[in-house]
């Protein structure tokens, strides 16, 4: 459609300029010929321009239709070189596609057969290995038949092992106890028989029980062993080493436990010859003795229970406060200038039986060291003040001991269970918790 319309306005085009021109050249002849013959032109003249006007005309409107015509043809000419170019591109791209089809078609092929191949050399290779299992399973079943006989005598050399190993070690802790017992008379302490009989019998049991807890050990791991080597008998020099790393171990158990008796045995009689070593103050009373001189000049002396140094415990400094007191202690300890102790790292609480302790543990970072900080509760109704508005720290592990222990911390954020639920009957971690649900 846009092609005819083009068509259609050229001619339209070229009729109006051929009739403009037929005007023009017309007014131009008209007015030539008016001053030729004057004002009055004769009858002759007028059928001549007439003629020549026809003329013009007629020539102009064929010049337009050719013009026209040429134009067209140059369209169409345009139109078919573009036709022919689309052609080719389609029969390039229909090549092209049959080209990549072919290709894709061998490349399919290739890897069928690459396929095929490898599955064959699998099929081969298990075959192969089939092959190997079933002549090695023939040999196997020789060798166990063989290995069978020789177990029984492993079995017999390990009881035989085990037995001079117990022998030996009850004879070393009878040996260490008469040593011990020969020692104490010769220094002039008379101990009771029947004491030292007991501490004999004590120590010679402990031993027995102990190389037998061994032994079962040892041939629980050699059956384990054994069924997991598909039956192979471990060999006799291995059972021997172990029955020697059993015996050595019992006799040195042996000797620790006489040791340990004949001490609690000199403790006991009292002896009052043995030399008591002083104590050694700590390298921490200084600061002991300056943190608890700042509580007592703030709240007195009557608010400290206890200050003491855990000597097991990295010297830590260590002091109870009085129930009552235990808030105002807690927050002058974290906000006083000379003190600071900012960082809460731990907090829990223990059933002493007698009454309940709660346990935190704070740190300055200004003064490099830590205190243990500590509070005794009534066990039948244990109450103390919260500290996780000091330390923030303190929230999730004063529930916790809630949780655990039943001791309830007074103006706590939000006082609930945390590790159990809500319907949970007493508390698991006191002396004398009794499950309630005996199905659990």
């Amino acid at each position: 459609m846009s092609e005819e319309k083009s068509k259609e306005q050229l001619k339209k085009e070229a009729v109006e300029k051929a009739k403009e021109a037929a005007r023009r050249k017309m007014e131009q002849l008209k007015a030539e010929k008016e001053a030729a013959d004057g004002a009055n032109p004769s009858t002759e003249t007028s059928e001549v321009s007439d003629e020549d006007k026809a003329k013009t005309l007629a020539e102009a409107k064929a010049k337009a239709v050719a013009e026209a015509k040429a134009k067209a043809a140059e369209i169409a000419k345009q139109k078919a070189n573009e036709a022919a170019e689309t052609n080719t591109e389609e029969k390039s791209e229909a090549l092209t596609n049959e080209s990549s089809e072919e290709d894709k078609e061998k490349a399919l092929a290739l890897a069928k057969a690459k396929a095929v191949a490898a599955a064959k050399a699998k099929a081969a290779a298990l075959a192969k290995q089939k092959a190997l299992e079933a002549s090695g399973s023939n040999e196997s079943s020789t060798e166990t038949e063989n290995t069978e006989s020789t177990s029984e005598g492993s079995d017999e050399d390990k009881a035989k092992a085990l037995a001079a190993a117990k022998a030996k070690a009850v004879a070393a802790a009878k040996a260490k106890a008469a040593a011990l017992a020969k020692q104490k008379a010769s220094g002039g302490e008379e101990a009771p028989s029947e004491g030292t009989d007991d501490e004999k019998a004590k120590a010679i049991a402990a031993a027995k029980a102990k190389a037998v807890a061994a032994a079962k050990a040892k041939a629980a791991a050699l059956a384990k062993q054994k069924a997991a080597d598909g039956g192979e008998a471990a060999p006799v020099e291995g059972s021997d080493d172990e029955a020697a790393k059993a015996k050595a171990k019992a006799i040195a158990i042996a000797k620790a436990k006489a040791a340990a008796a004949a001490k609690a045995k000199g403790k006991a009689d009292g002896d009052t010859n043995a030399p008591v070593e002083e104590a050694k103050p700590s390298h921490n009373q200084p600061l002991l003795d300056e943190v608890k001189a700042l509580i007592e000049k703030e709240f007195g002396t009557e608010v400290i229970e206890e200050a003491s140094i855990n000597t097991l415990s990295k010297h830590d400094l260590t002091f109870t406060i009085k129930r009552d007191a235990y808030y105002k202690v807690a927050k002058f300890l974290k906000y006083n200038d000379q003190l600071e102790f900012t960082y809460l790292s731990g907090l829990h609480g223990t059933d002493f039986v007698e009454y309940m302790e709660v346990y935190s543990y704070i740190y300055s970072y200004k003064r490099k060291h830590g205190i243990a900080l500590k509070v005794k509760a009534d066990r039948e109704q244990p109450v103390v003040d919260s500290i996780a508005t000091i330390w923030e720290g303190a929230n999730w592990p004063e529930r916790e001991t809630y949780d655990l222990l039943g001791i309830e911390f007074v103006g706590h954020p939000k006082l609930e269970r945390i590790l159990l639920p809500e319907t949970w009957v007493g508390y698991p971690l006191r002396k004398d918790y009794v499950q309630f649900d005996e199905g659990v």
